[in-house]
């Protein structure tokens, strides 16, 4: 099919272009908005405890949206809570949310609520926090959010107002990733054409990959736009899945271009250079896209849409990346002909250094074939000095927590960011730890009052209050809220001192879940700890079905293409080694903090959704290479006359002619994802390294030295399957045996697969 299309599209290369320019212009068009259709959130999980107790505090009482925190700084040496001034302009503040459509009810000010004075006023007692919740949860209210503050931020008769809280850190990590995308790619865009125009020479051939990254950047835009009508779609996809489609559609393109440039340099014309390329990398190719696309795809099982949202749009992307690589590729290729190679830039350079023109070389005679040759006389050795190297990199690994993402996600310069910090600084109790406990069942007041006064005497805990009575360490402190009970559905509240980010704040969290609740009745949590403990759990509930998934498929993608059992589960196991080491240097960073956390701050916790992410991610582009690897790899063994020698020399040989190209590739795709790693929010920082060490290491010390030596190791077994299994290849498997083409033609003295 793949030679079929192949043959149509450079039969009519112009009229393939016009169409893919007609549809760019229709898609750039209809994609510029792409952003008004993505949603902000999708870290909870809508099944769990938390998100249920959220729901019934909306439904029921009008409360527990998002928080958003207005911090009020009056003069220095002036009691805020008594300063006449500094009350007017609380109380006009309040009036104003009063009247906003989306602020719930019980909004909490020092004046309005003076039993609150320790979690409202800081201790200089020259600032106040008025507290509100926003409708919408994490989706809507990031931009009520951002409405209030651009209301009611600024000086008012000598008062500060700033707006802060998990409303406007959500609203300004999405503005922030938005800006940062523009940033990446300003930043890999440039960089890697700079890097292309040394790996081809030539400008135009430079060109094209970067152009076909474009084409797949901008197709990508109304990919998401699609899928944000009809489902819900994180805005972290744009900056994620546009990466991805880039470092893709421009991986793809030079498989191709090199292997055209391979096929050309052995003498066959160009339309039979194209078809055959197609034939052979370009089935590669389309493998890969799929191998990629299946590792995305297990993050459906993820009830988090922030997950979940990448399972359709990664999918979208990478066919995306592979249909562009696969027929605008050929068409520009028959198209220029000859001029593809034009403007060589380093020919002038050449000249300048007086170095001699560029000469063909032999595979065999190739840096790479040296090198994997040394590797595969030295295996055994080589095996376990680089294990044992991956493996101390990855012990970090091991202590690996997950969290929720809180303001400490956004750099120090944020209002959020900055505003929290006082609160934590500055204030004796942080209302944002407060856990909220739902008692839905029918209960008596002194039932209600001994479970609130038993959650009180919790370590840790400030005071704990329902409509049956406020409660401090056991002790009566004041009456409760009448509003605070609605038919057979009860809000408590609790305070505690706790991070509720920390490990000793879910522990209170546990201690608490432990207190035994009225006969008859149902207890949910939320607060920031009930979010972060149920995420984390979610995400570990499913994940054991998600690599399940993610290891079968690849499995059996592997073995329909290679026909071997032990090939692809070398694969697995080789990845999950070089991934260990990525996750491990990962936590070194950004969970302990060293090295400053390259710039971010640590919370002793990783983001729990983007570790997953990365997973997925970085395994699939894993097996991207391995395809490439093992396509080369499998064409020399069918030559072969299956010796173990000839194992050997595959091995080394398919390494020698992919080597350059996996590496050129792999420092391509890690430019698209440092270009990510400048993100001020600091798990997409966390993103872009990972990935760009993860690509880096897979393409250098896995492929270089792991993979040669343990197919040196395994020898003719490596190519083995039981015979049930082979027959069945042998009837559905996936060939790359190329078809015949036209005879070839006399070499061209300046093409070459291969120039030193």
């Amino acid at each position: 099919m793949l030679v079929r299309l192949t043959r149509l599209v450079i039969s009519m290369p112009k009229r393939v272009l016009l169409g893919a320019l007609i549809l760019l212009v229709v898609c750039g068009a209809y994609g510029a908005t792409a952003a008004e259709h993505l949603l902000a959130g999708g870290y909870s999980d809508p099944n769990s405890g938390s998100a249920r107790a959220e729901r019934t505090l909306d439904e029921t009482f009008n409360r527990g949206g998002v928080q958003v925190v207005l911090k009020l700084d009056g003069p220095d040496g002036v009691d805020v809570s008594r300063d006449p001034t500094a009350r007017a302009v609380g109380e006009d503040i309040v009036a104003d949310l009063n009247r906003n459509q989306y602020v719930q009810d019980q909004i909490l000010s020092v004046w309005a609520n003076p039993a609150l004075d320790s979690a409202l006023v800081s201790r200089d007692r020259t600032s106040t926090l008025i507290i509100a919740s926003l409708d919408g949860g994490e989706d809507s209210a990031p931009g009520h959010a951002e409405e209030i503050a651009a209301a009611l931020a600024g000086d008012r008769d000598g008062i500060t107002v700033q707006v802060g809280g998990q409303g406007m850190v959500f609203a300004q990590v999405n503005d922030q990733t938005a800006s940062d995308l523009l940033v990446a790619e300003a930043i890999a865009i440039p960089i890697t054409f700079i890097v292309l125009i040394f790996i081809f020479g030539g400008l135009l051939a430079a060109a094209v990959p970067v152009g076909i990254g474009i084409v797949s950047i901008i197709l990508t835009f109304a990919l998401l736009r699609a899928i944000g009508s009809v489902t819900d779609v994180s805005v972290f996809a744009l900056n994620l899945t546009t990466a991805l489609g880039l470092a893709l559609a421009i991986d793809y393109t030079l498989l191709i271009l090199t292997r055209y440039r391979e096929e050309v340099g052995h003498g066959l014309s160009r339309p039979d250079a194209i078809v055959r390329t197609l034939a052979t990398a370009g089935r590669t190719v389309a493998f890969s896209a799929v191998t990629v696309a299946l590792s995305l795809s297990a993050l459906v099982l993820f009830p988090q849409y922030f997950l979940r949202s990448f399972a359709f749009a990664g999918l979208g992307v990478v066919v995306v990346a592979a249909v562009s690589a696969l027929v605008l590729t050929p068409a520009v290729l028959m198209l220029l002909g000859d001029r593809i190679d034009a403007f060589d830039a380093r020919k002038p350079l050449r000249r300048l250094l007086r170095l001699p023109p560029a000469r063909p070389v032999e595979p065999e005679d190739t840096w790479w074939y040296r090198l994997v040759q040394w590797v595969l006389r030295h295996a055994l050795p080589v095996a376990a000095v680089v294990t044992v190297f991956l493996l101390v990199l990855g012990a970090p690994f091991l202590s690996m927590k997950l969290g929720f993402p809180d303001d400490r996600v956004l750099p120090e310069s944020a209002s959020a960011h900055a505003i929290q910090q006082e609160i934590r600084d500055d204030y004796e109790d942080d209302l944002s730890a407060a856990v909220t406990v739902v008692v839905r069942g029918p209960v008596d007041d002194a039932a209600l009052a001994d479970y609130t006064r038993a959650l009180s005497t919790v370590g840790d805990v400030n005071s704990a209050g329902s409509s049956a009575g406020t409660f401090v360490r056991g002790a009566p402190a004041a009456p409760g809220s009448p509003d605070d009970t609605r038919g057979d559905v009860h809000v408590l509240q609790v305070s505690t001192d706790r991070d509720p980010m920390s490990e000793s704040g879910i522990a209170q969290l546990d201690e608490l879940r432990a207190v035994p609740p009225p006969a008859g009745t149902e207890t949910l949590f939320s607060g920031l700890a009930a979010a972060t403990d149920d995420t984390v759990g979610s995400i570990y509930a499913h994940l054991p079905w998600v690599l399940g998934l993610i290891a079968i498929a690849t499995f059996v993608l592997l073995f329909l293409f290679t026909g071997s059992v032990v090939l692809p589960l070398k694969a697995l196991v080789l990845n999950i080694l070089s991934l260990s080491a990525t996750f491990g240097a990962m936590v070194w960073f950004f969970q302990e903090g060293h090295l400053g956390g390259l710039g971010t701050t640590a919370t002793g916790t990783l983001s729990a959704t983007m570790p997953v992410l990365l997973f997925c991610v970085a395994f699939g582009l894993s097996m991207d290479y391995e395809v490439f690897l093992l396509g080369r790899i499998r064409e020399e063994w069918l030559r072969s006359d299956r010796t173990r020698a000839a194992s050997d020399h595959a091995v080394a040989l398919g390494l020698a002619r992919t080597g350059r190209v996996i590496t050129a590739a792999a420092l391509l795709m890690s430019i698209v994802f440092a270009a990510i790693a400048a993100s001020e929010v600091s798990f997409m920082r966390m993103f872009g390294v990972g990935l760009t060490l993860a690509v880096l290491m897979d393409a250098t010390i896995i492929r270089m030295f792991l993979v040669p030596a343990f197919m040196r190791l395994a020898g003719r077994a490596n190519w083995w399957a039981p015979g049930p299994l082979r027959r069945l290849h042998d009837r559905i498997g996936l060939s790359e045996e190329a078809p015949e083409v036209g005879r070839p033609e006399k070499a061209a003295p300046d093409t070459a697969p291969t120039r030193v």
